[in-house]
């Protein structure tokens, strides 16, 4: 019975160590699939750290040369758009330039224009603004009229006189106005002046006598004398 017991005693013992052994085996192939299973781990995670720097590096560069290209075309717009202003600014410049020479030319005409007629439209106010001129007197006597011009600085032979039965007509050529001069009012005579007066009766035209004395001219006007006819009484 003893030998028995130690026969069974041995075989659970060596039971016992197989087993031992056998999950001494089982754990070392644990701990090396662990191992391995670590290394594959720390490859993957290795990898997806390689892939995805440079997947990080492509979007990088890639948004780098995206950037570099809309900057360079910002530029190239920006530049073209500052081309086409230039070029605008110029145009309008030009244009501006050419319409104020016409403007300028359309002003110098026109002073060139009014200044041609300032004599005219001088004598023209004149004729509605105040007395006729020269100034004269018209004096009647009993076998003339006669009539008495103010004609300052005028030359006798800058002087006509042009009469009718009814009327007389004196002509004198004045000194010309200075066109510099900005006149506010103007009432003495410029250039040539001339006035036609009526004369209250007829005269000996042929008898007319003139004389020019200390500026005043003054003519001598013979009445036409009737000529009276006796009738016969039958």
């Amino acid at each position: 019975m003893t030998d028995n017991q130690d026969v069974v005693k041995d075989e659970v013992k060596k039971k016992t160590l197989q087993a031992k052994n056998k999950a001494i085996e089982v754990k070392k192939g644990a701990l090396k699939k662990t191992a391995d299973a670590k290394d594959s781990a720390l490859m993957k995670t290795s990898e997806i750290k390689e892939s995805a720097s440079n997947k990080t590096s492509e979007i990088k560069e890639s948004a780098s040369n995206k950037t570099s290209e809309i900057k360079e075309s910002a530029s190239n717009k920006t530049s073209e758009i500052k081309e086409s202003a230039s070029d605008k600014t110029e145009e309008f410049k030009g244009n501006a330039e050419k319409t104020r020479k016409q403007a300028e030319k359309k002003i110098k005409e026109f002073i060139s224009t009014l200044k041609d007629k300032q004599e005219d439209f001088g004598k023209t106010i004149s004729d509605y603004t105040s007395v006729d001129k020269p100034l004269t007197d018209v004096i009647n006597t009993e076998d003339s009229i006669i009539i008495k011009a103010d004609l300052p600085l005028v030359k006798k032979e800058d002087i006509s006189v042009n009469i009718t039965e009814d009327s007389i007509e004196i002509v004198a050529k004045f000194e010309e106005s200075d066109e510099n001069l900005d006149f506010i009012k103007r009432e003495r005579n410029y250039g040539e002046s001339s006035r036609t007066i009526p004369l209250p009766v007829k005269i000996e035209v042929k008898k007319a006598s003139a004389k020019f004395l200390n500026s005043v001219l003054t003519v001598e006007l013979p009445k036409l004398q009737e000529e009276k006819i006796r009738v016969k009484i039958a």
